[in-house]
C-alpha cells in the first residue's frame, strides 16, 4: 500500500476448470469514509487496483510475474475506460489483466483478475427492488423461482440476487446493458451453498453470436450474500492471448477518461 493508506482485506475467489482467481477489495466510499481515508475519482481505483495488483504479483502468477510493481515510475498504473465505460488496466504502455468496479453498501469495490479472462463485478441490494419493480421485464420466471429457493421466498432479496449476477454479466461482456437485455441473459440453477454460489449462465442465440460466446467457452458467476446485499463476480475466458515478456505491447487504443458511470448509475 502507498504511504498513508489503511489496510484493505484483500478477498481472493476462485472458478472451476482452474479459471482466475479473482482479487477483491474495496474501500468506504468518498462520502461515506472518514475524512483522513478520503479518495475520489481515479486515484481512489487506481489505489484499489494497484494494491489487487501487488498482491497478484506476490502470488507469483504464472501469466503476470513478468510485470513488475516494485518501480511504478517506470511501470505507472492507469485505469482507463473505453467508449462503451468499461474500465481497462494499463501498466505503463502494456495492456494488464481485466478489472471491474461497483458501488454499494457504502463501499466501492475492485477485482482484478488472475489469468487472460474478461471479468465483472456488481453489488446489488434489496432496497432497489420494491413491489413496483418491473420483475417481468428483468426476470425469467424459471430464474426467479430458483432464486426465491435461495432467498428463502423474499422477492426483494432473490431480485436483488439475480440483478448482481447479470450486472456483473454484461460488465464481463464490455457492454453493460447498451448491447444486450436483461432477459437475454438466462441465471441457471446454482451450485453450492451456505451463502455463496456458482451460477453457469447462458445468452440468447442473438448474444452469443455477437459476443462468440462459443469460442471462449462457458461464463460463471460466483455470488455471496454480503450483509442486506449481494455481491457477483463474473467470469468469462478470454480471446486475446496475454503477450508474453519481450513481446510488443498491444496496439493503444482510444480511451475515455477513468471514472465513467452509467446511465444508470452504476459503476462499471
Amino acid at each position: 500500500m502507498t504511504e498513508g493508506c489503511r489496510d484493505l482485506t484483500i478477498h481472493t475467489v476462485s472458478f472451476f476448470h482452474g479459471r482466475g482467481p479473482v482479487l477483491c477489495t474495496s474501500t468506504p466510499c468518498a462520502n461515506e469514509a472518514p475524512e483522513e481515508w478520503r479518495m475520489s475519482g481515479p486515484g481512489e481505483k487506481n489505489r484499489l487496483v494497484s494494491t489487487l495488483w501487488d498482491q497478484l504479483v506476490a502470488m507469483e502468477s504464472p501469466l503476470w510475474k513478468h510485470r513488475q510493481s516494485s518501480n511504478k515510475a517506470v511501470l505507472p498504473i492507469q485505469v482507463v475506460c473505453d467508449a462503451l465505460g468499461k474500465p481497462h488496466l494499463l501498466l505503463g504502455e502494456y495492456q494488464g489483466p481485466a478489472i471491474s468496479f461497483s458501488e454499494g453498501g457504502g463501499k466501492v469495490w475492485a477485482a482484478l483478475c488472475g489469468d487472460e479472462s474478461d471479468i465483472g463485478i456488481d453489488l446489488a441490494g434489496t432496497d432497489e427492488f420494491q413491489r413496483e419493480y418491473p420483475f417481468h421485464r428483468v426476470f425469467h420466471p424459471q430464474e426467479l423461482q430458483h432464486a426465491l429457493g435461495l432467498a428463502g421466498g423474499d422477492l426483494e432479496k432473490a431480485s436483488a440476487l439475480l440483478w448482481s449476477i447479470k450486472e456483473a454479466v454484461v460488465k464481463a461482456l464490455g457492454c453493460a446493458f447498451h448491447l444486450i437485455d436483461p432477459r437475454q441473459i438466462t441465471v441457471c440453477p446454482s451450485v453450492g451453498g451456505d451463502g455463496c454460489y456458482t451460477f453457469p449462465v447462458g445468452l440468447s442465440r442473438k448474444a452469443e453470436t455477437r459476443f462468440s460466446i462459443a469460442a471462449r467457452g462457458p461464463l460463471w458467476v460466483r455470488s455471496l450474500l454480503q450483509k442486506e446485499m449481494w455481491l457477483s463476480i463474473a467470469l468469462l475466458p478470454g480471446l486475446t492471448p496475454v503477450p508474453v515478456r519481450g513481446s510488443p505491447p498491444p496496439p493503444a487504443e482510444p480511451h475515455q477518461q477513468a471514472g465513467t458511470r452509467l446511465a444508470g448509475g452504476k459503476l462499471y
